[in-house]
């Protein structure tokens, strides 16, 4: 079955860095789109980055653009999230997804806590 997990968070204090990655297995990856996707604390899940499923194609929630960046190594089943000049709204447990079959699939998160 399609398993997505995600690793790389942590704590980072305002104006740092992290790299998200999620392995994805159980799919033919280099097939399909991937997404970022990021839940605050009573917060509704949004939307952060998505990348085309050759890696030719990228968009971005307007609160990340220009700091963010989602790439993908598909010859290692691996997207990732390069998170530059972090905010401390940018807290959030971060989910990578893959809508497959018109089913959409979740890792378990990996949380990012940025200090101010």
């Amino acid at each position: 079955q399609v398993q997505l997990v995600e690793s790389g968070g942590g704590l980072v204090q305002a104006g740092g860095s992290l790299r998200l990655s999620c392995a994805a297995s159980g799919l033919t990856f280099s097939s399909y789109a991937m997404g970022w996707f990021r839940q605050a604390p009573g917060q509704e899940r949004e939307f952060v980055a998505a990348i085309s499923n050759g890696g030719l194609s990228t968009n971005y929630a307007d609160s990340v653009k220009g700091r963010f960046i989602i790439s993908r190594d598909n010859a290692r089943n691996t997207v990732y999230l390069q998170m530059n000049s972090l905010k401390p709204e940018d807290t959030a447990v971060y989910y990578c997804n893959v809508r497959r079959f018109s089913r959409d699939y979740w890792g378990q998160g990996t949380q990012v806590t940025v200090s101010s």
